[in-house]
């Protein structure tokens, strides 16, 4: 049996999923602190998605902000590593006008719950489901954590591909700057 043949019969979900666990297999220490600048900014794809509690949660509504938006998974070590920074930098730029909104990819939300209580402490930030991975694909991730950097206008200004700490001073200086 050849390779070509073992794949098609293997679900796409499936494969999305090796990839980014392969993806994902780094250590669960945080890149540098530098965000990938997306110029020209482009016009952020289409995202509307339950959040764990089923309220519904559109981009477009949150024009007039900057929105961080996260694509991560309870069972990627990177992902695990900068949820505590990102939560902090939310503490901090909340009141300025400052988003995040974390994207589980593939997980039910039994599994996404589980993982959150157990965190100290848990963010309050829109945790959303992309169950079928379909937003994710959407968006061109092909690696998690993926955080994408929106200004106000709702164009992708910055793009980070791996763990960050979100609440460096680097990080929090480039993400204000977006506020003015």
């Amino acid at each position: 049996m050849n390779l070509r043949y073992m794949m098609s019969n293997v679900p796409s979900r499936l494969v999305v999923l090796l990839l980014l666990a392969v993806f994902s297999l780094q250590a669960e220490q945080l890149a540098p602190n530098n965000l990938t600048t997306i110029s020209p900014a482009g016009k952020a794809p289409i995202l509307k998605l339950k959040t764990l509690n089923d309220e519904v949660i559109d981009l477009k509504s949150l024009k007039g902000k900057v929105v961080l938006v996260n694509f991560w998974a309870t069972w990627c070590p990177p992902c695990r590593a900068e949820i505590p920074s990102l939560y902090r930098m939310y503490k901090k730029l909340k009141n300025k006008n400052v988003v995040v909104l974390g994207v589980d990819i593939g997980e039910d939300t039994g599994t996404v719950f589980s993982y959150l209580n157990n965190l100290e402490p848990s963010p309050d930030y829109p945790i959303l489901l992309d169950a079928d991975m379909s937003t994710m694909r959407r968006w061109g991730v092909v690696g998690i954590p993926t955080t994408f950097i929106i200004n106000k206008k709702g164009k992708i200004v910055y793009k980070a591909i791996g763990g960050r700490d979100f609440d460096s001073k680097e990080l929090i200086n480039k993400i204000t700057k977006l506020t003015k």
